[in-house]
């Protein structure tokens, strides 16, 4: 008799159904798990074997074939634990047929306790548009799962308690969905840095449209602490936004059990000896790298032009599309990439080169040669270039107090509004991924705007992508002064953003 007991799997951060089929026959005592399975899965026949003797029942003395399909896909991990042991009992009759509707999905430990997995989550959504009302899952996966919705999701302890449960003896409780409470911790406030008013502007309108920033200062300018406080101004994750990030997180297992659901925007700050397949994904069995990790939230390099090349030159691709492609022999994965990028650097390798003390001790050679680490494309794939200026001992002593981050906050919102309302029913969300043809439609300009902008084409040698890139942050200053037309002041801001004199 064979007996099909449903499953999930993943392909990169989508979930897929799979039904484990099992087959037990007569011959010599065997099992065999077909379909492509990888060293984890094929090692699950000894957990099942102990597990199953674990919880009292009977191993069957047969033969027994055990197929994942679709058989073309390859599984990977111990989610299929649970499956097999139930299609194992149930085609020796140890246990009545499973309800059609229900999934399962776990890991098992030797005693017969569910461990948890990873990527609960797209596996539960995929779970609620292929029909299945039902998912048991580890206990410590259940509130991730409820995030689906629309199903009924059974925390599972141990085989004894399922089996009790599907014999009707004792019902599991349902889960409750998980709801968030107010997160206590605070983020690091604007209000915490003194002066640099010129700089805190360039990142509010860059929070607003989110645009790309390069931050290049002396060492101790505050390059670092502006940027680590840019996530306190930036609008609040949708359900939708939240959903797709902890997607991410969910396949790399780095969700929290106590608070399944990422709500804050990431913000993630690799070191710079990071390798360009940790900067975009993939290994053996690719994983998610720090830029789908930072979707929906901000990118974080210091010190750019110490990073591998190699590794900057992965974001090229990702910064323009929104997704990372990884190709492998198995085949390519497509993985979620719409991050904010800001970049901090020195000017010079000393660091001080254009300070007002003079201690820089670098050649024009080696401060070129400093620059050059940066590749031309990458430049121009950020959209503010802004010189950070050493901080003067009368801010450092100004007792007025700064300006606070929901402050800024508020207008960055009120900005956001109304770029939601401008495209409604499309893909985009922001200024910064404006189509070419949005551009046209509401980045238009009058004389006086074409004249500024044809004079700073010239005299920048701007090409076409920042051309365009210039355009969405005018927009996006526009929108923080509530103006329908995009006026002279706010591209002749726009353009200041871009003319750094040490990127010359």
């Amino acid at each position: 008799m064979v007996v099909t007991v449903r499953s999930l799997g993943l392909n990169g951060i989508s979930g897929y159904e799979v039904s484990v089929e099992c087959f037990l026959s007569g011959g010599l005592p065997a099992f065999d798990v077909v379909g492509l399975p990888d060293a984890a899965v094929r090692e699950s026949r000894e957990r099942v074997r102990a597990a199953i003797k674990a919880c009292g029942a009977k191993f069957p003395v047969s033969r027994i074939t055990v197929n994942l399909a679709p058989a073309g896909q390859r599984k990977e991990g111990t989610v299929y634990d649970l499956p097999i042991l139930l299609g194992i009992l149930t085609a020796a009759e140890e246990l009545k047929p499973l309800p059609a509707d229900a999934a399962f999905l776990g890991e098992l430990s030797l005693t017969g306790a569910l461990r948890p997995v990873t990527g609960v989550l797209p596996m539960a959504l995929c779970a609620a548009r292929m029909g299945i009302r039902q998912l048991f899952v580890p206990a410590q996966n259940a509130p991730e799962a409820t995030l689906a919705q629309r199903i009924t999701v059974y925390p599972v302890e141990n085989i004894a308690q399922l089996v009790a449960h599907l014999t009707g003896d004792a019902p599991i409780r349902p889960q409750t969905p998980w709801t968030p409470s107010p997160v206590s911790q605070a983020l690091p406030d604007f209000a915490d840095v003194m002066g640099q008013e010129n700089v805190k502007r360039a990142l509010e309108v860059a929070a607003a449209g989110g645009h790309n920033v390069l931050l290049i200062g002396s060492p101790g300018s505050g390059k670092s602490m502006l940027a680590r406080r840019l996530p306190s101004i930036l609008p609040d994750m949708t359900r939708q936004e939240s959903l797709q990030t902890t997607e991410v997180y969910s396949v790399a297992g780095m969700t929290d059990p106590s608070h399944p659901l990422v709500t804050r925007r990431p913000f993630r700050s690799p070191h710079h000896s990071i390798s360009a397949v940790g900067m975009s994904g993939g290994g053996a069995n690719p994983r998610p790298g720090e830029i789908s990790l930072a979707h929906n939230g901000i990118l974080f390099l210091d010190e750019l032009p110490e990073f591998d090349k190699t590794a900057l030159e992965t974001l090229r691709q990702p910064l323009e599309d929104g997704v990372v492609t990884i190709t492998r022999v198995s085949g390519s994965l497509t993985l979620p990439s719409r991050f904010m990028l800001v970049c901090a650097m020195n000017p010079c390798r000393c660091g001080w080169y254009g300070h007002p003390s003079g201690r820089c001790t670098c050649s024009e050679s080696q401060v070129e040669s400093y620059m050059r680490r940066i590749s031309g494309p990458l430049l121009d794939r950020i959209d503010m270039h802004i010189e950070v200026p050493s901080v003067e001992y009368e801010a450092m002593r100004r007792r007025e107090k700064p300006e606070t981050s929901a402050q800024v906050r508020q207008r960055v919102n009120a900005a956001r509004d109304i770029q939601k309302r401008r495209f409604a029913g499309t893909a985009v969300s922001c200024n910064a991924y404006m189509t070419p043809a949005m551009i046209g439609e509401y980045c238009l300009l009058d004389q006086a705007g074409e004249r500024l902008m044809k004079g700073a084409f010239d005299r920048l040698g701007l090409t076409g992508r920042s051309h365009d890139r210039i355009l969405r942050m005018a927009r996006t200053i526009a929108d923080l002064d509530g103006s329908e037309r995009i006026e002279a002041a706010h591209l002749a801001e726009a353009i200041q953003y871009r003319s750094s004199n040490l990127l010359k």
